[in-house]
């Protein structure tokens, strides 16, 4: 019979594993990507998916005390808080002017 603490260790993997491949991802895009847009891209997703979740794991392995409470907080700030941040990277960007990567430039 399953325990209550292995499906909590089962979802805490889940996250973890979720979180990590975001993070390789976008990592493995910062350094592969042609183009400022794409990277800031690639940046918002690592953190935004991989941050979060990862935080929601540690919410989820620490069980019912105030710091979960905490990394809820911090996942929900970084939810919102990396979105908006590369809106305004790229938008920033796009009014100064910075040009986009095209293929016909080469």
């Amino acid at each position: 019979m399953i325990s209550y603490e292995g499906i909590i260790n089962a979802i805490v993997v889940v996250l973890v594993g979720f979180g990590a491949f975001f993070f390789l991802v976008g990592t493995i895009g910062l350094v592969r990507l042609p183009d400022f847009y794409s990277r800031t891209h690639a940046a918002t997703k690592c953190d935004t998916l991989g941050a979060g979740s990862i935080l929601l794991a540690l919410a989820v392995f620490n069980g019912l005390e105030p710091s979960s409470v905490k990394m809820i907080a911090l996942a929900a700030l970084v939810l919102l808080s990396s979105p908006t941040s590369g809106h305004a990277l790229a938008r920033a960007a796009h009014r100064t002017g910075l040009d986009y990567w095209r293929l016909d430039k080469e």
